[in-house]
């Protein structure tokens, strides 16, 4: 048993925060500093031979695997993964280049079957398919937090408050696309996995001891045979300030200028915002410049951009002013679903009073099971069931309609005779 599992095994967990009893942590109440891994910082992996080898310790490993990714968000176009750590009992810490070995899926087959634990799973998951890796079944320890009522549930504050140590949190947000690698930011990534097995064991036990381990089970299947999501549509319309766009016109230059940046990203490998912010976008569809000079004066096109730049950007705006009307964006309207819940008053107000009544409901029932609203059930579901209530609004009709807007067997059995009451009572 390892110093944080026996920590994990005295501490009375503590779902309201705070840290472990004060036999646990130093004298003066602080979470015991976790400044190295046990086995110290492996080498990186950046050859297939050094890759072989992990495979082979992993596959012969035993228990759950703990799964972490790094990312350069805000410095590379995408979402890659620049590294990848992984750790499990018998094999140790393992700290994976994906540049030097961009095929994982043969470490993905050895570690088929064997549950994956990885904190805030859905940000990793993508990019680790990416470069073959899937798990087939999975321990979410943010979301183990969520269900099981704990206020913070950012790693950090979980290894805190459930076992006892402190991980250093300083270069979570620094450029991992670097190489090489710096010594402090590799001690931080293995770290980033040396308490997951641990904080998973602790986890799973005060579920269990909340009743709560089967919905968690439920949740983690559901992650994991989750289909990868599509992409999205008419990008565009997330730039940031783009509430203050109203003209089909100004649209039409944010699409421009958003295409052209995402193609000089894509080519330069490089975040969309390094190459023209989106206050900037936005600035240039306010005002549709009619040349270069009228370009420059907008802020985020000063003088340090240079004039093939601006000319380059002058011609996005220029096509768009060119589009005849058939051709330019409407407004983003929605496509399905229900109408944005203010709006409810004004369409039906027979749907807004059973709106509002079904949201009492659920965050009276979220509160008793000292879990968030959202994880009892997700506010869109409520809103499209309230919205276009099943017929009849029995317990079996809301039961099918919350299913078939994705909702898990335990969220069914528990919101269903909320939203039957809220749906008749305010339809008499």
């Amino acid at each position: 048993m390892t110093d944080a599992q026996e920590t994990a095994a005295d501490t009375a967990l503590r779902t309201t925060g705070g840290g472990p009893p004060d036999d646990d942590v130093p004298a003066n109440g602080l979470p015991i500093p976790l400044l190295e891994p046990r086995e110290g910082i492996p080498p990186v992996v950046e050859t297939e031979d050094a890759l072989a080898e992990v495979i082979a310790a992993f596959a012969a490993g035993t228990g759950p695997v703990a799964v972490d990714a790094e990312r350069a968000s805000g410095y590379r176009y995408g979402q890659r993964a620049y590294l990848v750590q992984l750790r499990r009992e018998g094999a140790g810490t393992a700290l994976i280049d994906p540049v030097g070995c961009p095929d994982l899926s043969g470490l993905g087959e050895a570690l088929s079957g064997t549950e994956w634990i990885l904190h805030a799973a859905t940000q990793d998951l993508p990019c680790l398919r990416d470069i073959g890796m899937l798990p087939t079944s999975l321990f979410d320890t943010e979301l183990a937090g969520r269900l099981a009522g704990f206020p913070r549930v950012g790693l950090g504050a979980m290894v805190e408050s459930v076992l006892g140590y402190a991980l250093e949190k300083g270069h979570s947000a620094v450029d991992w696309s670097t190489r090489p690698l710096p010594e402090p930011w590799l001690r931080y990534a293995a770290l980033d996995v040396e308490l997951l097995v641990d904080l998973r064991d602790a986890l799973e036990k005060e579920l269990d001891r909340q009743g709560k381990l089967e919905w968690a089970h439920q949740e983690f299947d559901a992650i994991a045979s989750a289909p990868p999501a599509p992409p999205r549509k008419d990008p565009w319309r997330r730039t940031s300030g783009m509430h203050k766009v109203r003209r089909r016109r100004q649209m039409a230059v944010v699409r421009e200028l958003w295409t052209a940046r995402d193609k000089v990203a894509q080519r330069r490998d490089v975040s969309p915002g390094k190459v023209l912010s989106d206050a900037a976008i936005v600035e240039a569809a306010l005002a549709v410049p009619v040349n270069v000079a009228a370009l420059t004066t907008l802020p985020g096109f000063g003088n340090r951009m240079g004039r093939r730049q601006l000319e380059q950007w002058q011609a996005a705006v220029d096509r768009a002013r060119a589009l005849p009307e058939s051709e330019l964006p409407q407004p983003g309207a929605q496509v399905a679903g229900p109408p944005p819940p203010r709006a409810w008053a004004d369409k039906d107000p027979i749907a807004a009073a059973r709106l509002a009544a079904a949201r009492t409901a659920v965050s009276a029932l979220a509160e008793e099971l000292n879990l968030p609203q959202e994880n009892l059930i997700t506010p869109d579901t409520v809103r499209r069931v309230c919205w276009e209530p099943p017929s009849p609004a029995d317990a079996d009709g809301v039961a099918a309609a919350l299913a078939g807007h994705g909702a898990r067997p335990w969220q069914v059995g528990l919101v269903t005779p909320l939203l039957v009451e809220a749906l008749t009572a305010t339809s008499a």
